[in-house]
């Protein structure tokens, strides 16, 4: 157990990082991520809050769709990533990193005064499961009255779970399919004994922070204060796909726009190691006798049975097939650029 954005969490279960990781990858598993922040958004202008505030352009969502942004700062760095679910028009509802929730939800509330709407801390209302693997489904679904075929991805829906009221939404940090479920903390054991024993059919596991951070490695998802914090743009993050310029004004827009039109000197990659050794987070990446960066996040990839990792290189050097060297305690080892996400499920 270790403290993580001040909750203790697990590092792993019984079963270790390796197979809890392939049990994912191959069948199903179990985490429990209620430390993750909730902030809700609503009144006649909460839409325009959300696109003030945020990257993506929200106005594209329907009733029930989600999608994955950026909050950031005026400079064009990361306040946050973060998940924003639309209920209606006048309603949208925040999924953020537990670290940085009382952060984004005083930065968001310190622009909720421009619009007709208020913003919530509801954090402490929810309790958040994740369900997770090819057999995500098949566990989850004697236990709800929703259809879960019928959730599409990054769609959700209100319904119960073993008779609770829940938002269940076909999200995840893994790669794999699956569905992340929000409800009343009371009901937090009785919901997590409940699908354990469901899934114990497809020998499901309960799974730790240090499978979840191999498993959305190998599918390239960025960690905030690893990939991104507030010395990263979203451009230099590899993450324009959430930048949406064109949507109209959003904090932070005016210098990505420009960014964008002087060209960007960094961008994040990621690489394999070719060498023997694993490149672990922050150790020093050279590009010959000069340090250029680090390692964001590198592992061991259990699924690919290959050491992988994440890091900023200069945008000469950012091409597939590009090589450098990654200082590991004081032996240099060869790494090059490889496309991702190193690993995508098949549909």
């Amino acid at each position: 157990m270790i403290d993580f954005g001040g909750w203790d969490m697990p590092v792993q279960y019984t079963a270790g990082t390796i197979e809890e990781h392939m049990t994912v990858r191959t069948r199903v598993g179990l985490f429990d991520v209620s430390h993750m922040g909730e902030i809700e958004i609503r009144g006649p202008q909460a839409l325009n809050l959300v696109q003030h505030v945020t990257t993506n352009d929200a106005s594209k969502l329907a009733d029930g769709q989600a999608q994955y942004s950026g909050l950031t700062y005026p400079e064009g760095t990361f306040v946050d990533d973060i998940l924003v679910h639309r209920f209606a028009d006048d309603h949208y509802f925040l999924c953020v990193n537990a670290s940085n929730a009382d952060k984004d939800f005083a930065w968001i509330a310190s622009h909720a005064g421009e619009f007709d709407c208020e913003a919530s801390n509801v954090s402490a209302n929810y309790s958040q499961i994740a369900v997770q693997g090819p057999q995500a489904l098949a566990t989850l679904q004697p236990l709800t009255d929703v259809s879960l075929a019928d959730i599409k991805y990054y769609w959700f829906t209100r319904g119960h779970v073993d008779g609770v009221p829940a938002l269940i939404a076909r999200t995840g940090y893994t790669g794999e399919d699956g569905f992340e479920i929000y409800f009343d903390p009371h009901e937090s054991e009785r919901i997590w004994d409940k699908l354990l024993a469901q899934g114990q059919s497809f020998n499901i596991l309960p799974c730790g922070l240090a499978a979840r951070n191999t498993l959305r490695l190998e599918a390239k998802m960025a960690l905030y204060g690893h990939e991104i914090d507030d010395t990263t743009t979203v451009l230099e993050a590899d993450l324009a796909w959430i930048c949406k310029l064109n949507k109209g004004d959003f904090i932070g827009r005016d210098k990505l726009v420009a960014q964008k039109a002087a060209g960007l000197t960094r961008k994040l990659v990621g690489f394999e190691v070719l060498d023997k050794g694993i490149a672990r987070d922050h150790y020093p990446v050279f590009i010959g006798d000069e340090q250029v960066g680090y390692v964001t996040s590198g592992s061991p990839a259990p699924f690919l049975k290959k050491n992988i990792g994440m890091a900023y290189l200069p945008l000469a050097h950012t091409a597939v097939g590009s090589q450098f060297d990654i200082d590991v305690r004081g032996r240099r080892l060869k790494a090059q650029v490889v496309p991702t996400p190193f690993y995508k499920r098949s549909k």
